[in-house]
C-alpha cells in the first residue's frame, strides 16, 4: 500500500524517486524502466521505494499523474487565452513552437497511454482525466466566446472542445512518429478553421 511521506525528509525522498521514475519513462518507456534503474537514479534504497511505492505499477501510476499535472501546467497560462481568436491562435502556435524547439517529442500523455492504458485500469482513468481536464479547459475558453455572442448559435463549445483535442492529439503523434513538426502545424491550422467556421461575422 502506498503511504504519504509524513516528513519534509521524506516527501523529499518520494519526489526525487517519482522525479526519476518519470525522468526515465519519458526516455526509455515503460517497458525500459525497471525499479532498479529508478532506485539507482534517485540514489533511493529498495525499503525507501517500497515504503511510497506498494509496486511498479503503483509507481507507474504516480508517474501518470505527474505527466497529467506537469503537461496542464506548462499550458495554463496559454489556455487562459484560448477565449479569443488572437489568444486561440497564440496557444496553436506555442504547440507547434514546442514540437520543434524539442525535435518532436509528441503529447507525454498521448505517450503514456499507449503504454498503460491496456495493462492498467487505473492508469487508463488517470490518464482520461488528465485529457479531461484539459478539453474542459479548451470549452471553457470556447464557452466564454459563445457567451460574448462571437459564435454562431448552433456551434457546440463542447463538441469543438472535443474536435480541437482531438485534432491536437493526432498533430501532435503524427508530428513525433514522424519526426516532422509540419503536421503539428497541419493540426493547428485545421482547429483553427475549425473555429473560424463556427464564428460569427464581426458587427460592423
Amino acid at each position: 500500500m502506498e503511504k504519504e511521506p509524513r516528513t519534509v525528509r521524506g516527501r523529499a525522498t518520494r519526489k526525487r524517486i517519482l522525479r526519476a521514475a518519470t525522468e526515465l519513462v519519458a526516455e526509455r518507456g515503460v517497458a525500459g524502466t525497471s525499479l532498479d534503474d529508478v532506485r539507482e537514479l534517485a540514489h533511493a534504497s529498495k525499503s525507501q521505494l517500497y515504503l511510497y511505492f506498494a509496486d511498479r505499477d503503483a509507481l507507474l501510476r504516480a508517474v501518470a499523474e505527474s505527466t497529467c499535472e506537469t503537461v496542464l501546467e506548462t499550458q495554463a497560462d496559454a489556455l487562459a487565452g484560448f477565449d479569443s481568436i488572437t489568444g486561440i491562435e497564440r496557444y496553436l502556435d506555442a504547440i507547434v513552437a514546442l514540437q520543434i524547439e524539442r525535435n518532436t517529442p509528441g503529447c507525454p500523455i498521448g505517450s503514456l497511454a499507449g503504454q498503460l492504458v491496456e495493462r492498467d485500469e487505473a492508469s487508463r482513468l488517470i490518464l482520461a482525466d488528465g485529457l479531461e481536464r484539459w478539453e474542459l479547459s479548451l470549452r471553457a475558453g470556447l464557452e466564454t466566446m459563445a457567451a460574448r455572442e462571437e459564435l454562431r448559435p448552433d456551434a457546440s463549445p463542447s463538441l469543438l472542445a472535443t474536435q480541437t483535442l482531438m485534432l491536437l492529439q493526432g498533430g501532435l503523434l503524427l508530428s513525433q512518429v514522424r519526426r516532422d513538426p509540419s503536421q503539428m502545424g497541419i493540426a493547428a491550422d485545421t482547429v483553427l478553421g475549425l473555429i473560424e467556421a463556427a464564428r460569427l461575422a464581426p458587427k460592423p
